[in-house]
């Protein structure tokens, strides 16, 4: 056998060359930071938020539920599946309409609350604010007016006025997000970023501690006029404070000129963006959600049962396609949504906790599992773990291992 002929300075060599791209990877694209990902946003205009917002939409939900699906083999029909999969999950759907409805609750300033007078909207900003800060969901914000040349001082008063309402009641809830809609240029983000940095020495913040959503809703963000995806840079140019990616389904298809009555979640447009979405923040941390359908489930029970059959059909395809997350506009959303996740997760629950168990005992099975997979596979049974869908028990007895394990595979770097 020969010798190795490299010596360390030839390594050294290397190593120099690739310590910049090093850095930058590690830096740029650090990986899933382990926070738990809600499976929607409920948005709900300013004028419209009270104390127990989220209470008084779990109780219509069940409310809707009770008039027009009273029991699992009833909602099972409506949408379309075995009753035998929603029976198992029926007393969880209805416990997370009592205790959890609304996981994520952005408090709309935009395009949903139109019509006010600039002293209207600072006050239904500050009394929102408050209400919702005094009792907030697991997840809460605010979507203001955007950076467009218009909407600009407006949003930015509407930011320096919702964040002094919120630090009143107390610190910042760790779930506490601002969304900035219908950005054009990586410009507007890196007017956000700047706008968050001088808000936190305003108000005598932590450096880094506000953070904020992208909305993708027009054209430009997904190609820029040189071919690249723009979306892409924005992730990056908000200085570590992107904290998702979210979606616009009707600006945006509206912007490719579909035709009103095709403009859906579903479109081949709308799933060209979500995908370059998807790619742009892969290994990032920052989080894509999917939009919404206007379709509600509301009116005579032939109107409901076509509301929901098409909602539900849309979250599962969402997530199947890798967006855990989407909006909600309507209370009578939440059953299918819960019910969607619920039964997408348990669905794959046997095969992926066993394929696990097998990769963490390096058993021969007929399928070969590697690191990235597991890694995978650890990912989808902690989203299931944190949405509710499975117990901590099940989890461990399927897997043969406690529920740390899924911490240490899934937030590893392969």
């Amino acid at each position: 056998m020969n010798d190795p002929r490299l010596t360390p300075a030839d390594l050294a060599a290397v190593e120099t060359i690739m310590a910049p791209a090093d850095l930058a990877l590690a830096t740029g694209y650090p990986g899933d930071p382990g926070a738990r990902q809600p499976v929607h946003t409920v948005y709900v205009p300013a004028d419209r938020v009270g104390p127990g917002l989220a209470a008084r939409w779990g109780a219509t939900a069940r409310s809707a539920l009770a008039e027009h699906a009273p029991d699992a083999p009833d909602l099972a029909r409506v949408v379309g599946v075995d009753p035998a999969s929603v029976t198992p999950v029926w007393p969880s759907l209805l416990a997370k309409l009592g205790h959890e409805p609304v996981e994520d609750l952005r408090i709309d300033l935009e395009d949903g609350y139109r019509g006010h007078s600039d002293d209207e909207e600072d006050a239904d900003a500050v009394a929102a604010v408050r209400s919702v800060a005094a009792d907030p969901p697991p997840f809460w914000g605010v979507r203001f007016k955007s950076f467009e040349s218009t909407t600009r001082a407006r949003g930015l008063r509407t930011l320096d006025l919702v964040l002094g309402a919120a630090l009143e009641t107390g610190p910042l809830s760790d779930g506490f997000r601002l969304t900035l809609p219908k950005v054009t240029s990586v410009e507007q983000v890196a007017a956000m970023a700047e706008a968050c940095g001088r808000l936190e020495t305003a108000y005598g913040l932590t450096t880094g501690r506000l953070r904020f959503e992208v909305q993708v809703e027009t054209p430009q963000v997904i190609l820029g006029p040189d071919g690249t995806a723009t979306v892409a840079r924005l992730v990056h140019e908000a200085q570590g404070r992107c904290d998702g990616l979210h979606f616009g389904t009707y600006d945006y298809t509206a912007a490719l000129g579909i035709a009103a009555a095709q403009q859906a979640m579903d479109h081949p447009v709308a799933d060209h963006a979500k995908n370059v979405m998807l790619l742009a923040a892969s290994g990032t941390g920052v989080p894509v959600s999917d939009g919404s359908t206007n379709v509600l489930p509301v009116g005579a029970r032939q109107q409901v049962h076509a509301g929901w059959a098409l909602h539900f059909r849309l979250v599962q395809r969402s997530l199947e396609r890798g967006l855990y997350q989407g909006w909600d506009l309507h209370p009578a959303q939440l059953p299918t949504r819960h019910l969607a996740t619920f039964l997408f997760f348990r669905s794959g629950l046997d095969a992926a906790a066993g394929r696990l168990r097998a990769y963490l005992a390096a058993e021969s099975t007929t399928v070969l599992d590697e690191p990235a997979t597991a890694k995978a596979l650890a990912g989808f049974l902690r989203r299931a773990l944190l949405c509710g869908a499975v117990t901590p028990a099940e989890i461990t007895d399927r897997t043969g291992a406690p529920v740390a394990a899924l911490d240490e595979l899934a937030l590893r770097r392969v």
